[in-house]
């Protein structure tokens, strides 16, 4: 077998490999004969059709698939003799099929970058150092409340803060347009869930009041019917009601299980989810600098097929976000096309960085991991075990710890300052 291989731009390769027609033609003729064994052609007994006729029946057949399997078993021996790591499929074009002759074909394909690492010295990190104070505890317990509030109603003008139960009607040059139509509609009043120009038309609107709106949709709002357009819309208020805020007693305490220990129990346990959260926060902080470092300091080119199939990948994510089982419904590829890139980088200098500083992975790690997976579930060491038993779930709970470790491995060796913040600053709340 004769392999050549030059480069055709970038990460694309083209081989074209030569396989000996004997090789070829040795193949069809034994599988003609194990035909004519079992062959049932009419006017010959089974296994006596002459091989001239089982040729001329079968021959066509069998090259082609005899050439199918040459081909594909050629390219991975070529590929492996030239070391080469393709990207995804090859383009195979036959040069030369013709029975007596050489196979030819030219296969087209791109590879994987050559990586050689730089930068893992010094990434510069910046560490959030920040605590939950009492304050901050407040404020999240102010937000469990009005969480947990309820619309009592009310006979006055609405304000901000209230809400408005409203049904209307909208118009465009005098016909109602798709969702221009709705029944006990609650707006809540400064929450900027609605057009402005909607929202401030219901300010001071009372209980039975019957109101005439016009209403700008800008350019850019996503129907495109109404962007641009301005709509009329008859409106009426069945009720303005105000938010009134749960008092914190046994039964608010119950709703999140404290049966004992008042409120104080219920604070110690809101200060610890806040912290558990915050600090994941600043691992996340820290984990996206590490990598942002390693990305800047190894630009690479990358191949096309990894990323067109992370990009499918997050779409379909997106699906089942959404709860939707159509596959045919997938969001455009665009807004996912710079993150599948960020990622395919990532796995490929990560997966080199293992590889040359020999990373293994922790087990120890990996059964933590599993445990903290089967730990909200009502026999947790049953469910950890039926995790362990799904191998597919292994393999990614070990890259996923893994590619961790090779993430400490960098912040190690980073260039780690500190600065203080809040909690809500770290938190974006």
């Amino acid at each position: 077998m004769m392999v050549s291989v030059e480069a055709a731009g970038g990460l694309e390769r083209r081989m074209r490999v030569q396989v000996p027609a004997e090789r070829v033609d040795k193949e069809v003729d034994a599988r003609l004969r194990n035909v004519g064994r079992t062959a049932k052609l009419k006017g010959f007994r089974p296994g006596k059709v002459p091989m001239k006729v089982v040729r001329q029946h079968y021959g066509g057949r069998v090259r082609r698939e005899v050439i199918s399997e040459v081909m594909q078993s050629t390219f991975t021996d070529a590929i492996e003799r030239q070391k080469l790591r393709p990207a995804g499929g090859p383009r195979i074009e036959p040069d030369s099929l013709e029975a007596g002759k050489d196979l030819a074909y030219t296969a087209t394909f791109e590879v994987y970058p050559e990586i050689e690492l730089r930068g893992l010295e010094g990434i510069a990190v910046m560490r959030s150092v920040a605590g939950v104070s009492e304050a901050d505890i407040d404020d999240m317990l102010d937000n469990l409340r009005a969480q947990n509030a309820e619309w009592h109603a009310v006979d006055r003008p609405a304000q901000e803060g209230d809400q408005v139960i409203i049904d209307f009607e909208g118009h465009i040059d005098g016909t109602v347009f798709e969702g221009g139509m709705g029944q006990a509609v609650p707006v809540v009043l400064g929450a900027g869930r609605m057009l402005p120009d909607f929202e401030s038309g219901l300010a001071g609107i009372t209980a039975g009041e019957e109101r005439s709106l016009q209403v700008n949709f800008p350019g850019d709002y996503p129907s495109k019917e109404v962007a641009g357009k301005a709509a009329s819309f008859v409106i009426e208020a069945r009720a303005v009601q105000e938010r009134v805020l749960p008092d914190m007693d046994e039964a608010f305490l119950a709703r999140f299980g404290v049966a004992e220990g008042g409120l104080e129990k219920l604070r110690a346990e809101v200060a610890a989810n806040m912290q558990r959260e915050l600090e994941a926060k600043i691992r996340a902080q820290i984990r996206r600098q590490v990598l942002d470092g390693l990305l800047i300091a190894n630009p690479l080119e990358l191949p096309g097929a990894p990323v067109e199939e992370e990009v499918r990948s997050m779409q379909e994510d997106s699906l089942q976000r959404m709860g939707i089982t159509d596959r045919t419904r997938l969001p455009p590829p665009e807004p996912f096309r710079e993150q599948a890139r960020r990622r395919v980088a990532l796995g490929l200098l990560i997966g080199k960085l293992i590889e040359d500083r020999g990373i293994e992975v922790d087990s120890g790690r990996v059964r933590e991991r599993i445990d903290e997976l089967a730990a909200d579930y009502e026999d947790p060491a049953a469910m950890a075990r039926s995790l362990r038993a799904n191998a597919q779930l292994m393999r990614g709970v070990e890259t996923a710890v893994l590619e961790q470790q090779a993430v400490e491995w960098l912040l190690e060796r980073a260039n780690v300052s500190e600065t203080s913040m809040s909690f809500k600053d770290i938190m974006g709340v």
